[in-house]
């Protein structure tokens, strides 16, 4: 089941990405070396849902918030799903209700941005029609990664 996120759920939100993120990404932000910035993300999940112009969405499977997706005009601003619920559908599922979102609010398209050495995501998003769109920007935490910009007509 795909809901909106309350406002009290910026811990939970910020645990789920911390969770996927380890476990997807400690090849590019080694935890020993680069230790998860947790505040910071906690952070970035109260200010998403506190603002009006964001929408959060969690998966709900069986009580649990089993993943977790943001979004704003013509944006999927991440998606995140925790480890256990991998290749399970939770991830489509977020990413098929923030596209049909977007189109109900009149979108043509949608970009995100996806690290350049995260290949099961980049995977993901080029299977479900998502195309390198030649933009990229330098992550902001260390050891600074490269984003790719993707992009996908509605």
């Amino acid at each position: 089941m795909i809901r909106a996120a309350r406002p009290d759920e910026a811990a939970t939100l910020a645990a789920i990405q911390r969770d996927a993120s380890l476990a997807a990404l400690a090849h590019i932000f080694p935890p020993d070396r680069y230790p998860y910035p947790m505040a910071e993300v906690t952070e970035r999940w109260q200010e998403a849902l506190a603002d009006a112009t964001v929408s959060v969405f969690v998966a709900d499977e069986g009580g649990t918030a089993a993943g977790v997706a943001g979004a704003r005009a013509e944006w999927l601003d991440g998606l995140y799903v925790v480890p256990e619920w991998w290749s399970r559908g939770v991830g489509r599922a977020l990413h098929d209700h923030v596209l049909e979102q977007l189109r109900a609010v009149g979108s043509e398209e949608c970009h995100l941005w996806v690290l350049e050495h995260n290949g099961r995501a980049r995977r993901f998003y080029e299977r479900l029609g998502w195309h390198a769109d030649g933009t990229s920007r330098v992550v902001p935490f260390p050891p600074n990664p490269i984003d790719l910009g993707y992009s996908i007509e509605l």
